[in-house]
């Protein structure tokens, strides 16, 4: 029995050590980053170095080696490579640790509630970034179960800007259709402004309001909290932007569509 529990504890130990591995190994060194090396037994060997804009290092008596886009592991198993076939050591016993992950970041800008910049790891999704920003700003507090939001995405590829479009609300769903978007560094997402539209006169919560897909006036009045006593359902008057962005006032009944930036207007009945 005394046998079986140090058997099953050190099974427990390796079952927690592993998973610290495999997190370290997820962490992909970028330029700018910056190094703590240091090899067991040599302490003159201890180095502190920042990866340079082209992704490389120096370390003592093996030159100049490509950092870039490797893991903390590889890049000591490249390090003690060198050093063994070098010559210089018999077996080197590697430790890479990032100071300053200064690479592993995304910026968040636009409407949320913290803009700035935020550290990722290899399984942050774009709802995992906009939420560590505090959420989108809709209907007067952070929301991420707004429909239809379509957030910018700046990344970097082979050189050049690449400019996508991502309907948050795709990964949203229910179904779970659709995979989620994962953040690379780098990446700077903007959230715009949401979709309003605006509903004054004679309703209980005049004021400006998300805009939900396909609303119908009918559900505008609902959502402005009714109408109020004196208002009436025949006197809406609704103002739209003509192509100059200029209002124009529209025909419409209430089973019509609102569209953004339309302006709601509830008139007082007479009796």
């Amino acid at each position: 029995m005394r046998h079986f529990n140090k058997f099953y504890w050190l099974l427990v130990i390796i079952q927690f050590l592993m998973p610290l591995r495999l997190s370290q190994a997820a962490d992909i060194i970028g330029p700018d980053d910056v190094l703590k090396i240091s090899v067991y037994g040599y302490d003159d060997l201890k180095t502190e170095t920042r990866v340079s804009a082209d992704g490389r290092i120096t370390f003592p008596l093996i030159g100049e080696i490509t950092a870039k886009d490797k893991t903390t592991i590889e890049l000591e198993d490249t390090i003690s490579r060198k050093l063994i076939e070098g010559g210089f050591i018999h077996k080197a016993n590697v430790s890479v640790v990032v100071l300053e992950n200064v690479s592993q970041y995304v910026s968040v800008l636009g409407y949320v509630n913290k803009p700035g910049r935020y550290a990722l790891n290899s399984e942050s999704s774009i709802l995992d970034v906009i939420a560590m920003a505090g959420g989108i700003i809709a209907g007067g507090g952070p929301s991420l179960d707004a429909g239809d939001t379509t957030v910018q995405v700046k990344r970097t590829v082979d050189g050049g800007q690449e400019n996508l479009q991502i309907n948050i609300d795709d990964f949203l769903k229910p179904s779970g259709t659709t995979s989620v978007f994962k953040m690379k560094p780098g990446d700077v997402v903007y959230v715009p402004k949401a979709p309003v539209f605006y509903i004054y006169g004679e309703v209980v919560h005049p004021g400006s309001y998300r805009l939900e897909p396909h609303l119908s006036v009918l559900k505008s009045l609902s959502i402005a909290g009714g109408l109020s006593p004196r208002g009436t359902e025949s006197g809406i008057i609704v103002k739209r932007k003509d192509a100059k962005g200029e209002l124009q006032e529209v025909d419409v009944s209430l089973s019509s569509e609102v569209l953004r930036d339309d302006v709601i207007y509830i008139s007082e009945r007479w009796f």
